[in-house]
């Protein structure tokens, strides 16, 4: 990169790393939308530099707290990739123990929104999904789903138009702060788990003077402005996690005493030697790999287990059945296209991804490295603007936040959220065992109020930190059978 380039970043990451000028507090009307929820609009600036400019609608929803005479205020919460409403109304039970002290109100990004609403964008053209890159080689294939990639991107731009250019984190930083202003808080409290912590990331970033309690949970870390490194991260962790895997079946499961990763080890060696017979059909290597892969998170570590132990004698079929389709994600939704404004805003060209797939390879050997591939996917064919380019944290004079992270998340992989956390000053963080969106598994599957939503909730409610270094068991990855 030379002084010009250097020059030109730096301009480039200096124009997003400052607010726009903020606007007077506007009123919100709350309607009652079902669920127990109240719904309302906030009405912004698609870009928040054109205060002037085309305007958009951002979706939210409000959860009562349950107890006025105990309520401490609102708690803004976004829950990550999808729609959070449509999410939270699905399962109440992921968030509704915060409405013990706070009313819990739930935005949403560009893009996304509630069932049947405007702010719900529908792109006419599908993308080509996320697992085609890993199942096929060579630069054919390539070109094919860069192509793929460009008309779902393409017919998204047409569809949105002007509110297109609201597709980064940067814009919904802005959405935040002005519904902070419109909920009449004074700071900041904010709940953001995944994807909601990449707005976290850029609110810090942009208005540090007006956190006040945060959790991050699942961090989607934005400050690696390295395309490889940021890579690395991923497929060092999923390389981490088969070794994981092995620790959990070492103390019980489908493989007896076999060790997980001798027996993973074998069957690479023989799908690469030909493909395993799974019945009617046959699993090539690339297919092993990705069923493996897909299986790695913790709640489907028994199939795996039961899939790795008739494998290696003699059936693959369950293997196959782990393999996912490569023909799409469903509906052409926006929310991968503000994924790769903020995280990939340049993808590579062929050759130069080839270098960097050998050194993750040479990495993390096993498993790790068809991350590469895996994550390039998302964004190979996307246009380059608008974007918000991941860079080094500079969130000064924010107070304490708490930072959740997982020893077996391999979704938002647990050393990227390492190296985030270490840049934000007084920074609490705490372990667990278990794997992404840990708070709202936990919510999920009922089991109350476990070590790691208690140190949140003393966090939330009073300020509490947990002490330093301070470890949670993996309450989720206890439950789940050993069949």
């Amino acid at each position: 990169m030379g002084p010009l380039t250097r020059a030109l970043t730096a301009l480039a990451v200096a124009a997003t790393t400052a607010a726009a000028p903020s606007p007077p507090a506007q009123a919100l009307t709350w309607r009652d939308c079902g669920d127990g929820m109240e719904c309302a609009k906030l009405d912004v600036p698609v870009d928040w530099n054109r205060p002037d400019g085309p305007r958009t609608e951002v979706d939210l929803a409000r959860m009562a707290a349950r107890d006025p005479a105990r309520r401490l205020g609102s708690l803004v919460v976004n829950a990550g990739s999808g729609s959070s409403i449509q999410g939270v109304r699905d399962q109440p039970g992921v968030v509704s123990e915060l409405t013990t002290w706070f009313d819990v109100v739930i935005i949403e990004p560009r893009g996304l929104g509630d069932k049947d609403s405007p702010a719900l964008v529908q792109c006419p053209v599908r993308g080509p999904g996320i697992y085609g890159l890993v199942l096929n080689t060579g630069e054919k294939y390539w070109n094919e789903h860069a192509r793929a990639s460009a008309a779902y991107d393409a017919s998204c731009r047409q569809v949105m138009g002007a509110a297109y250019a609201g597709l980064t984190s940067w814009q919904v930083a802005h959405d935040i702060e002005a519904l902070r202003k419109a909920l009449g808080e004074d700071k900041l409290r904010y709940f953001g788990n995944s994807y909601g912590t990449a707005y976290a990331q850029a609110y810090m970033e942009l208005f540090p003077a007006k956190v006040g309690r945060m959790v991050l949970d699942g961090v989607a870390d934005h400050t690696r402005p390295s395309l490889e490194r940021w890579l690395m991260d991923n497929a060092l962790t999923q390389e981490r996690q088969l070794g994981r895997f092995r620790d959990w079946c070492a103390e019980g499961c489908a493989l007896g005493d076999d060790d997980a990763i001798e027996v993973y080890d074998d069957l690479l060696a023989r799908v690469r030697r030909a493909p395993l017979p799974a019945g009617h059909r046959t699993v090539n290597e690339r297919e092993f790999l990705l069923a493996v892969k897909t299986a790695l998170t913790p709640p489907m570590w028994p199939a795996l287990a039961t899939a790795l132990r008739q494998a290696a004698g003699g059936d693959a079929s369950a293997l196959a059945a782990l393999v996912p389709q490569s023909d799409g994600s469903g509906p052409g939704y926006t929310t991968g296209l503000m994924l790769c404004h903020d995280y990939i805003p340049r993808v590579p060209g062929y050759r130069e991804f080839l270098g960097i797939e050998s050194r993750l390879r040479k990495a993390a050997p096993r498993i790790g490295w068809i991350q590469g591939r895996f994550q390039v996917a998302r964004c190979l064919g996307v246009g380059k603007n608008p974007a918000y380019p991941p860079h080094p944290l500079r969130a000064k004079g924010v107070p304490p936040i708490l930072i959740s992270i997982g020893d077996t998340d391999d979704n938002t992989p647990n050393l990227a959220a390492e190296h985030m956390a270490a840049q934000v000053p007084g920074a609490r963080v705490v372990r667990h065992g278990d794997g992404h969106a840990a708070y709202i598994m936990h919510g999920l599957y009922g089991l109350g109020t476990t070590c790691l939503r208690r140190h949140i909730h003393d966090y939330l409610t009073a300020g509490t930190l947990p002490p330093v270094q301070a470890r949670c068991p993996g309450d989720l990855l206890a439950a789940i059978p050993r069949g």
